[in-house]
């Protein structure tokens, strides 16, 4: 019983490691790349912590309601 609860608890610790390397891997990344990316990486990361949307769906969506918009119009007419 005591070696199944030490296994389970290590499987949960080692697992949550694996998140934390996968983040510090991609940091590593940042450091090659120029300002206007970092900048962009930047305020992403801010528009994903205010809306839990990132940019490209923020743009998506605004496209997609504007070509439907635009759609509309023709349909009307």
């Amino acid at each position: 019983m005591t070696r199944m609860i030490l296994l389970l608890s290590m499987l949960m610790v080692l697992t949550a490691c694996s998140e934390f390397a996968i983040l510090i891997s991609g940091s590593s990344l940042a450091i090659s790349q120029n300002a206007y990316v970092k900048t962009y990486n930047g305020i992403d990361v801010l528009t994903i912590m205010t809306t839990e949307k990132d940019l490209k769906k923020h743009v998506y969506e605004k496209g997609k309601e504007y070509i439907y918009d635009q759609a509309m119009g023709y349909i009307k007419k």
